[in-house]
């Protein structure tokens, strides 16, 4: 596997124009892709290996696979652009610096499930990068790329970007499709999948931008070209999001496989003085790993066989300075916040979390504390509607796992023995 660096998504950011129809192209990929057969273009991202870049890593030419055929039911696409989670950070500037690589993915996976009507469903706060989707689209319908007879191929696609109202839960698919129709954000029960009965009860695709900005050059270069790239089971490339105490955060686009050593290398290490304490490999709602963890290799299975997820790739570095109880509750207050309320184990464990948490990051709780942290959160793993409930136990569990002994020592002392300044860009180095 190689090793460095593969900008593709991220080829022209750094051109003044990048997020123009001149700075981007002429859809070359798509023209192709619509003189194929629509499942000569499934096929092709099956063999591509494209597994979901939204953090569950579910084959993409599969999921495409799902939407039945000749049903006579409208065929909807729907695109996650509601990213939110604490640390992550990918979706957003690559619809800022290049949504025409979006808007393209988007005409050729709704010619391939044969659907005619597509949406971009982008949380609300995001409001420059909604204009510009805006713009993209409207370049894009201009030049003929969208609307009636795409390229004169006799093929038809209304793109609708839709602003979301900034829920966190609505990153779940089920939650953001009963918000596209309306209502209020909150995950629907599975069976039936939206493959079945998604969007306006019809068959749905729902997918991540960054899963669906990968497939223009899928086609364009060859499945092969593709599964050249990363390992054998975690196919070609994607953005890593590296932020916290290093040298230089931002986007690094490389094959999957890659490590956080070899990405901290590029990134100019961690800052000055210091050295890794922990990390996330996926975001917050991923279980930490430390400094022993520098050369796992950044895929789904060896993070999966290390205890962690690789989610969203999104690479949040914590140095020394840093207080695991206090990271950890600023996640569960999210977590707590963010929460649906539609089910019980969430809505009332992350609850219990924060206020737990709370007391044990002024020093004024017990050893016992530690065990009702977790079985709070076995109570709520597994056992709630949706991923969040899930994903707000990935701290917990792994903090104590790693940390016990830090955590005592709060209220041995009797209060949090890390000054908070430290750990920031202003206070004492």
């Amino acid at each position: 596997m190689t090793t460095t660096l593969t900008p593709i998504l991220t080829a022209n950011w750094g051109q003044a124009n990048s997020f123009t129809l001149d700075g981007y192209g002429e859809y070359e990929a798509a023209r192709k892709a619509l003189g194929m057969d629509p499942d000569a273009v499934i096929q092709a991202v099956k063999d591509s290996g494209l597994r979901g870049r939204g953090g569950a890593g579910f084959p993409t030419g599969m999921k495409w696979g799902f939407i039945p055929q000749g049903d006579g039911k409208p065929h909807y696409l729907v695109v996650n652009a509601d990213e939110s989670e604490p640390g992550t950070c990918k979706d957003i500037p690559m619809m800022m610096a290049n949504p025409h690589a979006l808007v393209e993915g988007i005409i050729i996976t709704s010619y391939a499930i044969r659907a005619n009507h597509a949406f971009i469903y982008v949380r609300g706060e995001v409001l420059h990068v909604i204009r510009r989707l805006h713009a993209a689209v409207r370049e894009a319908y201009e030049k003929g790329y969208l609307g009636k007879d795409v390229f004169g191929s006799g093929y038809d696609l209304e793109l609708v970007v839709h602003s979301g109202a900034g829920a966190y839960i609505c990153g779940e698919e089920t939650a953001l499709l009963d918000s596209l129709e309306g209502f209020r954000g909150q995950p629907r029960l599975k069976p039936p999948f939206p493959a079945v009965a998604g969007l306006y009860a019809s068959p749905t695709v729902v997918n991540n931008v960054e899963s669906i900005a990968s497939v223009p050059s899928i086609i364009g270069n060859g499945a092969d070209w593709f599964a050249g790239m990363g390992t054998e089971k975690s196919k070609g490339f994607g953005i890593f999001s590296l932020s916290g105490h290093v040298t230089r955060p931002g986007q690094y686009e490389a094959p999957l496989g890659i490590t956080l050593r070899e990405l901290l290398d590029m990134a100019g290490g961690v800052r000055a003085g210091h050295q890794v304490k922990f990390w996330t490999p996926g975001g917050s709602s991923t279980p930490i790993f430390t400094d022993e963890h520098l050369d796992v290799p950044l895929d789904f299975e060896a993070v999966g066989a290390k205890g962690s997820m690789l989610g969203t790739r999104a690479l949040q570095i914590f140095d020394e300075t840093t207080c695991v109880v206090r990271t950890v509750l600023r996640w569960t207050e999210f977590y707590a916040h963010e929460s649906c309320g539609k089910c019980t184990p969430c809505r009332e464990g992350t609850y219990w979390l924060k206020l737990v948490l709370k007391r044990l990051e002024k020093g004024q709780g017990t050893e016992e504390d530690l065990s009702t942290i977790t079985d709070l959160a076995d109570n709520i793993l597994g056992r709630s509607f949706c991923a969040l409930g899930d994903g707000a136990t990935s701290p917990i569990h792994s903090s104590v796992k790693y940390f016990r002994e830090e955590y005592l020592k709060h209220f041995e002392i009797g209060g949090c023995p890390f000054d908070p300044k430290k750990s920031t860009l202003w206070g004492e180095q």
